[in-house]
């Protein structure tokens, strides 16, 4: 899709998107680092969050509302609801606190409540707690999980078989939607004359660690 390489192409600008050599959370040596926190001004936030709304857009995802886990999904959950409404679809939201409020509204949520198909907006599925949490949350309320969507998917096995992402998608029959993945990364490298000296380098990775989609 066009906007992922537009997105690749911010998060590269941005620094968002670096390459070298970087320890991963299962000990690898990985070619590349992805931090989303580094979307940190108004402009690249805000565009940002027009990448998950086209990538929602685009997937024709069936969802009635959007949920934000705390702490990076709560502005993503905003940003993108404005950037949806702009292109014609409203749609409500709500995020979560880590703790109870004990007064005022109380509770541990902020926003509409939580009600039919929710989707899921986060910056990546590393271990699948922030996703299984959301999806405890939402069930509790009555709603349904309808979907998770996330800015890059590495596309490299967790602890078994399957990618952190492909984990989510089989625990809970639901589907997950990226802006970007690993496949898109390559081909951009690929015709980059910038950065194709680090194309190798993540194929190698990708070669070792990586899974199918």
């Amino acid at each position: 899709m066009d906007f992922s390489r537009d997105f690749i192409a911010l998060a590269c600008d941005k620094g968002v998107l670096r390459f070298g050599e970087f320890m991963t959370k299962a000990g690898r040596k990985s070619p590349y680092f992805f931090n989303a926190g580094l979307f940190n001004d108004g402009a690249s936030f805000g565009a940002l969050c027009s990448f998950y709304a086209r990538a929602i857009l685009a997937s024709g995802l069936d969802a009635t509302m959007l949920f934000g886990p705390a702490y990076k999904g709560i502005p993503l959950v905003a940003g993108t609801a404005m950037r949806l409404a702009e292109q014609g679809v409203n749609l409500p939201y709500c995020f979560n606190r880590k703790e109870a409020k004990d007064h005022g509204e109380g509770g541990t949520l902020v926003g509409a409540p939580l009600a039919g198909r929710v989707l899921i907006l986060d910056d990546v599925i590393s271990a699948g707690t922030s996703v299984r949490e959301s999806v405890e949350i939402i069930r509790a309320h009555g709603a349904t999980p309808a979907g998770v969507v996330i800015a890059l998917d590495r596309m490299e096995r967790g602890q078994g078989a399957l990618s952190a992402v492909q984990e989510v998608r089989a625990q809970f029959d639901m589907p997950v939607i990226a802006v970007a993945t690993l496949t898109d990364l390559i081909g951009y490298l690929g015709g980059s004359p910038d950065l194709a000296a680090n194309l190798s380098a993540v194929q190698a990775y990708r070669d070792a660690y990586g899974v199918a989609s």
